[in-house]
């Protein structure tokens, strides 16, 4: 923060127009879900950290961070398929 005190106020005013908002058309509760499903499939430990407390304060049940869990983890799956179908296709495609 100190050495780009710019760049880290553009990406927390950002954020707060985005996922800290309260007058969006989607509910805080739904944001942080969204937020915490896509931090679960990049791997992000920071966001991991944010989002979870952000969700509980928003009134996440732990039913619905389980079911969230499932749900990221068959998109990050899902993904993988994909690109080993890709990956398949490219194998194909190369003949030498």
């Amino acid at each position: 923060m100190e050495i780009y005190p710019n760049e880290t106020q553009a990406f927390i005013h950002f954020d707060q127009q985005t996922i800290k908002r309260t007058d969006g058309v989607i509910p805080t509760k739904t944001r942080e879900l969204i937020a915490l499903a896509i931090a679960l499939t990049m791997q992000c430990a920071y966001c991991i950290d944010v989002h979870v407390k952000g969700a509980k304060r928003a009134g996440v049940s732990v039913d619905e961070l389980a079911e969230l869990i499932s749900i990221s983890a068959s998109v990050r799956a899902g993904a993988t398929m994909a690109h080993g179908l890709l990956a398949m296709r490219l194998f194909e495609q190369n003949n030498s």
